[in-house]
């Protein structure tokens, strides 16, 4: 799997939840309920990456995908070297 590409699309997603509950935070109000502020900023930061992490989201779900896929050719590559040597 391709790493970095899972680690920035990891800070970005944080980074889209952080940046509005830090903004959000600047407000009296909203200090008062911080539970409110974590809500909206969850509801931001995910229409904020659907809409612009799309890329390094394919990403990651490409690399995952390779992965598993030789894995499991590997696994029925040792089952027919199994069933070759019985």
């Amino acid at each position: 799997m391709n790493a970095r590409s899972a680690v920035v699309y990891s800070i970005l997603r944080l980074l889209a939840f952080i940046v509005p509950f830090s903004l959000m935070m600047l407000f009296p109000v909203m200090r008062e309920y911080y539970w409110l502020s974590a809500i909206f900023a969850a509801l931001i930061g995910l229409s904020l990456s659907m809409l612009f992490l799309r890329r390094p989201l394919d990403d990651v779900a490409t690399s995952l995908a390779d992965r598993r896929t030789r894995r499991r050719s590997g696994e029925v590559a040792d089952a027919e070297a199994e069933d070759a040597a019985s």
